[in-house]
């Protein structure tokens, strides 16, 4: 599929629910998994409850039935100074990975993209 065509696709907003609930879940597990680690893999258990974090604020169907709205839900979460959440241990590390994500699913919403990969691991983000 060309660029444009994928430009042309309307939104989608069961898949995107569908995603986050993923994303969700592949992120509880990914703690999980850092936790029996214990100190040497805090940073991916920070980044898995950011992670979690963005996911979890944005999967109501008001905010994902609409491109717009979804993008406006974004960015108002961007726009916090800082982000509080459980079991994490180190603030300003969550706070840059919430970011990170933010910024990524900013990019997916604007191109409608990436959505329909529903994949644990994803790298192509």
């Amino acid at each position: 599929m060309n660029a444009v065509a994928k430009r042309s696709m309307p939104w989608d907003g069961a898949a995107v629910r569908r995603w986050l609930e993923a994303r969700i879940a592949a992120a509880r597990a990914d703690q999980v998994s850092a936790e029996k680690f214990g100190r040497e893999r805090q940073d991916d258990c920070d980044k898995a409850a950011a992670e979690e974090m963005v996911c979890a604020a944005l999967r109501s169907e008001a905010a994902t039935n609409d491109q717009p709205a979804f993008i406006a839900v974004l960015k108002a979460l961007a726009e916090h100074d800082e982000y509080i959440w459980r079991g994490i241990y180190n603030d300003a590390r969550f706070d840059r990975h919430a970011r990170t994500c933010i910024r990524t699913l900013m990019k997916m919403a604007k191109a409608n993209e990436g959505f329909g990969n529903l994949t644990r691991y994803q790298k192509d983000r």
